[in-house]
């Protein structure tokens, strides 16, 4: 017998966890060998524990979702990624599959969908959860016909870190040690962000972390 596909399961909520682990070991063919609270958790775990797939919630603190699947990609390019989410949204999506995961799976209908999902990543098959498909890809063809882009994220991965750390209330010298850099370079950042969204403080910054789902409210 072909041994179970080994998984990291991350999720700030530890309800979710359990539930998500309990759908995953009940399966024959997959098993939940490690979990994170976090992102930069999920990304230390998958640099010492044997994993075959990471799934990964969007919205965790330290590091997104799709910032760890970024920068598990770059550590680990063989290992397959799914995004977990309650987010039903296309730009998330796009972001998500250019992070490096193949799969991109609502909350709200893990229980249906999340283990045909991961069969499908260890297939090396993307997986668009079904009610999307349609969606995403009469918009993807309509862009195309008109010779329009790809959504465009507006800001920057760095800048993406800096506004999430912000926004969960860490000083420009906390940030700064968090990233290794200067706290003059996360102000810069930070005017940056404040210029390029069109907006005045902290607390518009956080709003719109929220509405961008960095954090969740």
């Amino acid at each position: 017998m072909t041994a179970p596909a080994r998984i990291l399961l991350a999720d700030d909520h530890a309800l979710v966890r359990h539930g998500v682990r309990l759908i995953l070991d009940n399966e024959p063919d997959l098993t939940v060998v490690a979990e994170a609270d976090d992102g930069a958790e999920a990304v230390a775990q998958a640099r010492s524990t044997d994993i075959d797939l990471a799934i990964l919630d969007i919205a965790m603190p330290r590091q997104t979702g799709l910032q760890a699947a970024r920068e598990l990609s770059r550590l680990r390019p063989e290992l397959h990624i799914l995004i977990l989410t309650m987010y039903d949204n296309e730009q998330y999506f796009f972001e998500a599959l250019k992070a490096g995961a193949s799969g991109y799976v609502l909350k709200s209908v893990a229980d249906r969908d999340l283990v045909a999902a991961c069969r499908a990543a260890i297939r090396d098959e993307p997986f668009i959860y079904p009610g999307a498909e349609t969606t995403l890809i009469r918009k993807y063809l309509d862009r195309a016909q008109q010779g329009d882009a790809l959504p465009a994220k507006p800001i920057t991965e760095r800048e993406e870190e800096i506004l999430k750390l912000v926004a969960e209330g860490h000083t420009s010298k906390e940030i700064g040690d968090i990233l290794f850099i200067s706290a003059k370079t996360v102000e810069r950042h930070r005017a940056n962000l404040l210029q390029k969204l069109g907006l005045r403080d902290r607390l518009e910054l956080t709003r719109y972390a929220i509405r961008v789902g960095l954090i969740e409210p």
